[in-house]
């Protein structure tokens, strides 16, 4: 019998798989709303200090995850969705 564990991860009917969010969404725990602005990190004792982690803010949100990251040090930078560096990075679950 042989056994395919590559193929046992993949969703058998992808027609009835959820699609993901049509636009980017806000980072924060349980919010749907659109994603307007980029907020950029990285945890300087697990990340090389170029690497940047992402996560993305509608307006109402942005301030707390700012706040939340500039609490440990780890936030670098905000810019918005539709800025010159907009197309950098992926969001990270959660907050």
């Amino acid at each position: 019998m042989e056994f395919d564990l590559l193929g046992s991860l993949t969703p058998r009917d992808r027609e009835n798989t959820p699609a993901g969010p049509d636009a980017p969404q806000c980072s924060r725990k349980g919010c749907r709303e659109a994603a307007a602005w980029r907020i950029r990190w990285n945890n300087p004792r697990v990340h090389t200090p170029e690497r940047r982690k992402t996560w993305l803010a509608c307006p109402d949100h942005r301030e707390h995850l700012e706040q939340f990251l500039r609490a440990r040090g780890f936030w670098k930078d905000t810019v918005p969705m539709t800025g010159p560096d907009a197309a950098g990075g992926a969001p990270a679950e959660g907050a």
